[in-house]
């Protein structure tokens, strides 16, 4: 499976996030997935399974527990392989943010204007 057929999945993404604050345990990332998708624990334990199939997240057996982690290796591929685009974008957000820096400047200058005059 593509890493973006993987992380197409909003199951999959929600529950890589949840692996990205830390190691979890199968039981814990099922019930907040359950709660927050309406998803059977079967539809769970899929979604985890083809996370670790593909790369993207490790299990080990601690007794009787399931302990999930993220694996960074097919996120930076999929970053690397969106980098590519990013000139496309970055111009963009450089000149959004220096348009924000001059909006910001001028309602300062604005507040520092005596109320009879004009800035």
């Amino acid at each position: 499976m593509h890493a973006f057929d993987v992380l197409g999945d909003p199951v999959r993404r929600r529950l890589l996030e949840l692996l990205n604050d830390g190691e979890r345990s199968s039981g814990e990332l099922t019930g907040i997935v359950r709660d927050e998708f309406g998803i059977s624990q079967p539809a769970v334990s899929q979604h985890l399974r083809v996370l670790r199939e593909n790369g993207f997240a490790t299990v080990r057996k601690d007794g009787s527990r399931r302990l999930y982690t993220v694996d960074t290796g097919p996120l930076r591929d999929a970053d690397a392989w969106l980098r590519r685009f990013a000139a496309r974008w970055e111009p963009h957000l450089a000149a959004l943010d220096t348009e924000l820096a001059r909006g910001r400047r001028e309602r300062r200058s604005g507040d520092r204007a005596s109320p009879g005059r004009e800035p």
